[in-house]
C-alpha cells in the first residue's frame, strides 16, 4: 500500500511502543524457563510475531493476550519442526544456535532479504561445534546434530546478534560455553540487552577484557551454562522466570517522533522511554540536543522542540538503526553532516545506504553515500516526491518524518513495510497530528 503524505508539524504525545529487541530476547528465555512467565508487551510487530511463532513450533506455548503474551516453556523439542522466521533477522540468528543446542532437528525458513544477510562466521563456529547445517545463503536452512560447548570466537565488525544468539543458547549445553569478540565491538548495547534478559532470567554473564593473538577481546562466560545434560528430548530448565517480566519501551522507534518534533511544531513528546536503558538508541535525544534542538527529559517522557539546527560528526557504530532518522534530520541542518561507521548498514531489509540515499535525494536532499557512511549538505526545506520504501520500515518511517517539511505531498511506495517493527505507525502519525492517506483514496 502507498501513503500520501501532506506536509505540516507533527505535535503532542504518543506512548512508546514496546521495545522488539527486547522482546525477542524476553520470549526465548521464556519458552526456556523453569515455569510459565507473563510477559508485559502491550504492542506488537511482525518480528515479534515470527520468534513467537517460531518458539510455539519449537514446542513452547506462546499466547498473546491483551497485555502481552503468555508463555509455557518448551518441555520437549518438537520434532522436524519448521520454523518461519519472516523477515527477521534476529529471529534466524537467535534461533540458529538455539535450535542446534536443543537438539532439535528442524527447517528454518524466511522471507525477502533474509537468505542473503550475513550467516558467517556464526555459521562456520556452529559447525565446528557439533551443528550440522544446510547451504548458506537460501532457505530452507536445515540444522541437525548437538551443539557442544567450549570457546567460540567471533569479529567484533559484524552483528552483535551472532554472539547474542551463542549466550542465549549457552545454558541448554552440557558443558560450559565461552564466545569471544574481537575489540571494538559494534554495536556494543544490542549485547548488552541481551546480558540484561539473562539476568531476570536468573544467569549471569562474567565479562573479561584481555589479548589473544595479538589482538584485544572480550570474552562472554554465562555463569551458569554447565547443565546437568538431559536425557533426550527433554529441555533443562536453564533459566529461572520471574514471573512476570515487562518489556520496555522502544528508542529505536521513538527515533523517529524525536526527530518529528526537532524539525517543525509545538513539539513532540515520547512516554514509556526509559533513561537508563542498555538500549544504544537512547543516544538520540543527546544527538537531536548536539543538533540544536530543544531537549527536555523528564519522568513523563522525553520531549523535543524545534530550533536551529547545526550539522554533526556522528559516528554510528552503535546506533545503526537511528541512521534513517538522524539523516532525516541532518538533511534539514545547516552544513554538512557526517555519519560514518555505518557500513552494515548495506545488509539489513534494504542496503540501507543506498536506500536511505535515495529516499531523501527524491525530495531534493543533498545526500552522497559510500562504504562506511553517509555525508548530508542540509537545505532549507524538502520537495514533493514519490519515496520507494524499498521493502525497508526504516525507510518508510524515516520518508514519512521527511515530508512535514516538504513542499508538497510525498508518496511512500509500499508503506506497510511499517509493519515489520511498528504496526501502528501511521495511526500514531495521525494522532500526532500529521495527514497520511492510503494512495488509493486520493484522487
Amino acid at each position: 500500500m502507498d501513503r500520501v503524505i501532506t506536509p505540516g508539524p507533527l505535535g503532542g504525545t504518543v506512548p512508546a511502543i514496546a521495545s522488539k529487541s527486547m522482546a525477542h530476547r524476553l520470549l526465548i528465555c521464556a519458552a526456556l524457563a523453569d515455569k510459565p512467565t507473563i510477559i508485559a508487551c502491550p504492542t506488537t510487530s511482525a518480528d515479534i510475531e515470527a520468534t513467537a511463532s517460531c518458539l510455539s513450533a519449537l514446542g513452547a506455548q506462546v499466547t498473546r493476550t491483551e497485555t502481552g503474551y503468555e508463555v509455557v516453556p518448551i518441555h520437549a523439542p518438537a520434532a522436524a519442526a519448521r520454523l518461519d522466521c519472516g523477515e527477521s533477522g534476529s529471529t534466524l540468528r537467535f534461533l540458529l544456535p538455539l535450535a542446534a543446542a536443543l537438539g532439535a532437528g528442524v527447517t528454518l525458513v524466511g522471507h525477502g532479504r533474509l537468505a542473503q544477510r550475513p550467516l558467517s562466521p556464526l555459521y562456520e563456529q556452529l559447525t565446528d561445534h557439533g551443528a550440522v547445517l544446510g547451504p548458506q545463503g537460501a532457505f530452507p536452512l536445515s540444522v541437525s546434530g548437538r551443539l557442544a560447548g567450549g570457546r567460540f570466537h567471533l569479529p567484533g565488525d559484524v552483528t552483535s546478534q551472532f554472539a547474542s544468539g551463542l549466550l542465549m543458547a549457552a545454558p541448554l549445553l552440557a558443558e560450559p560455553l565461552e564466545v569471544l569478540v574481537d575489540e571494538p565491538i559494534g554495536s556494543r548495547p544490542y549485547l548488552d540487552l541481551t546480558i540484561k534478559a539473562l539476568e531476570r532470567f536468573g544467569v549471569g554473564v562474567r565479562i573479561s577484557t584481555g589479548s589473544m593473538s595479538g589482538r584485544r577481546v572480550t570474552a562472554f562466560v554465562p555463569v551458569n551454562s554447565a547443565c546437568p545434560a538431559p536425557p533426550a528430548p527433554a529441555v533443562p530448565p536453564a533459566y529461572a522466570s520471574p514471573g512476570t517480566v515487562q518489556v520496555e519501551g522502544d528508542w529505536s522507534n521513538a527515533a523517529f517522533w524525536l526527530a518529528a518534533g526537532a524539525l517543525a511544531g509545538d513539539g513532540v513528546t515520547v512516554t514509556g522511554l526509559a533513561d537508563d536503558s542498555a538500549q544504544g538508541d537512547r543516544a538520540m535525544a543527546e544527538l537531536l540536543a548536539r543538533f540544536g534542538a530543544h531537549v527536555e527529559r523528564t519522568a513523563a517522557g522525553v520531549t523535543v522542540r524545534p530550533a536551529p539546527l547545526s550539522a554533526l560528526t556522528i559516528d554510528a557504530g552503535d546506533i545503526p538503526d537511528l541512521v534513517p532518522p538522524l539523516a532525516c534530520v541532518a538533511a534539514l541542518a545547516q552544513g554538512t553532516t557526517r555519519i560514518g561507521n555505518a557500513g552494515r548498514l548495506r545488509l539489513k531489509e534494504s542496503d540501507r545506504l543506498a536506500s536511505v540515499t535515495a529516499a531523501l535525494t527524491a525530495l531534493g536532499a543533498q545526500v552522497h553515500a559510500d562504504d562506511d557512511g553517509l555525508t548530508i549538505t542540509g537545505v532549507d526545506r524538502l520537495s514533493s516526491g514519490t519515496v520507494d520504501a524499498a521493502n525497508d520500515h526504516r525507510i518508510a518511517m524515516m520518508a514519512a518524518v521527511a515530508a512535514i517539511r516538504a513542499d508538497g505531498p510525498v508518496t511512500i511506495r509500499g508503506a506497510e513495510c511499517v509493519s515489520k517493527s511498528y504496526e501502528g505507525f501511521f495511526s500514531d502519525y495521525q494522532l500526532l497530528g500529521g495527514k497520511a492517506s492510503a494512495g488509493e483514496e486520493v484522487a
